[in-house]
């Protein structure tokens, strides 16, 4: 597969991406986090692509009942070998590639899952010392047991890097399981990593991997991100991401998800705005969104409010996280939403809001689409100019201050009946106010 047809940023809007050289947007939502483990992926992906979804996450996890872990157990002892990679595990893992490849459904790996390395998952990890043939608690510096939230970092599992506590020992088959995660994913085009679920590690430990996961790359192109732990965008530890575009080539804002209404509109905007003032535009991803009836995230409402604030935001992608704590994809609510907004195929132009094309039309019916289409969309644009979504004012800057100001005045005017004002007077006004010439031409971005 040539490097042209892989998943990366998209040539002429880098805040999106391209696959297989085309634009396309990324919509999911899946029963589980950890896909590759489920005894049904298959139906799970087919259900995913027939509503017209084609994103998925990935977490490298195994603590969930019936899950395997990447490792084999010595047929004497019982205990996990760390040198023998784990049979079941890699197949699951491959056969998962496979059939997103098949369906053109991109997947977002996470590397690392914190939630897999305390409490009770630890106890029955493979890099847990009582579980191994290995190394000993002396020898590794690893605890049997951790029983507070992988918040507290109380795991030496993640300090192994040579930038921090530097164990050699344990280091070896940290590596040496990613080696195996690349040797199967690397050949396909589909594929995004993320380093970590949800990270307030040191951001030493996000970096040694992503260099590794490049290094190892060769002349394939890949894209890396970190998830971290924070909920507020603002905070330092998302800068650690958009700082470094070198090491990391789009920004994964999921924990933003956690808001409501404004707050969760406003973050990604204040975001996009660093991004464009930093000079390296980069796709925005948000690979989970929260909020069942039944979580303590929020609502369905929520979660079909979020997924809509997200696209029309200008998000690279929006995926609903799992049942637990997220829609998932579910014929009779989550789906109609990726529906709605879906590429036909990420391959192929889509057209938002129009129907599934049949399998002809006439030039006629052709055109007619067509006028549909940018009649909505001026709809869209025009709702855009009053809530000032990345337009510009003649001279180059965000005039901001201008377009609030005229959609507050909107606002008044329809809470008191009426528009005091022609059609023609009010697109005057929108272009004395954003700054555009007589022919009401700006940019977008």
């Amino acid at each position: 597969m040539s490097n042209a047809d892989r998943i990366q940023p998209y040539a002429r809007n880098p805040f999106y991406w391209q696959y297989k050289g085309a634009p396309v947007l990324l919509l999911g939502g899946s029963v589980e986090d950890n896909l590759f483990q489920i005894a049904d992926i298959k139906d799970q992906l087919d259900l995913l692509d027939s509503l017209g979804g084609n994103y998925v996450r990935c977490t490298m996890s195994s603590r969930d009942e019936g899950d395997a872990w990447p490792f084999e157990r010595a047929p004497d002892t019982g205990l996990y070998d760390l040198e023998q990679p784990g049979q079941d595990y890699w197949t699951r893992f491959e056969r998962f590639l496979n059939l997103c490849a098949e369906r053109d459904i991109i997947l977002q790996i996470e590397v690392w899952d914190r939630f897999d390395f305390a409490r009770e998952p630890w106890q029955d990890n493979p890099y847990n010392p009582k579980n191994n043939i290995n190394y000993t608690v002396e020898e590794s510096g690893l605890a049997e047991s951790i029983d507070s939230h992988p918040g507290q970092k109380e795991n030496a599992f993640f300090h192994t890097i040579p930038a921090l506590e530097n164990n050699a020992l344990v280091l070896g088959y940290q590596q040496a399981q990613l080696v195996e995660l690349l040797k199967r994913s690397r050949p396909y085009p589909n594929v995004l990593y993320c380093m970590d679920n949800e990270t307030n590690e040191s951001p030493e430990w996000g970096k040694f991997w992503s260099l590794q996961i490049k290094d190892q790359a060769g002349e394939s192109i890949v894209q890396t991100t970190e998830m971290w732990d924070a909920w507020d965008l603002q905070s330092t530890q998302h800068r650690h991401t958009l700082d470094h575009p070198e090491l990391y080539s789009f920004f994964d804002l999921s924990q933003n998800n956690h808001r409501h209404a404004e707050e969760h509109w406003q973050n990604p905007q204040l975001i996009r705005q660093y991004i464009i003032d930093s000079g390296h535009i980069r796709p925005m991803n948000s690979v989970k969104i929260y909020g069942p009836n039944t979580g303590p995230f929020g609502t369905h409402r929520d979660a079909q409010e979020r997924l809509w604030r997200n696209i029309f935001g200008g998000l690279a992608s929006s995926r609903f996280h799992r049942l637990v704590e997220g829609p998932g994809p579910h014929r009779d609510r989550a789906s109609p939403y990726p529906l709605a907004a879906r590429p036909h195929r990420p391959h192929r132009h889509f057209y938002m809001y129009s129907q599934q094309r049949p399998a002809r039309r006439t030039q006629r019916q052709r055109a007619l689409l067509h006028r549909q289409v940018r009649h909505r969309m001026r709809g869209l644009l025009s709702r855009w100019r009053h809530c000032g979504l990345g337009y510009r004012s003649g001279g180059g800057k965000y005039d901001r201050r201008a377009m609030a100001r005229y959609s507050q005045e909107c606002l008044v005017r329809r809470a008191n009946g009426r528009s005091g004002q022609t059609a023609a007077d009010g697109h005057a006004g929108r272009r004395r106010l954003l700054g555009r010439d007589s022919k009401g031409r700006g940019i977008i971005n």
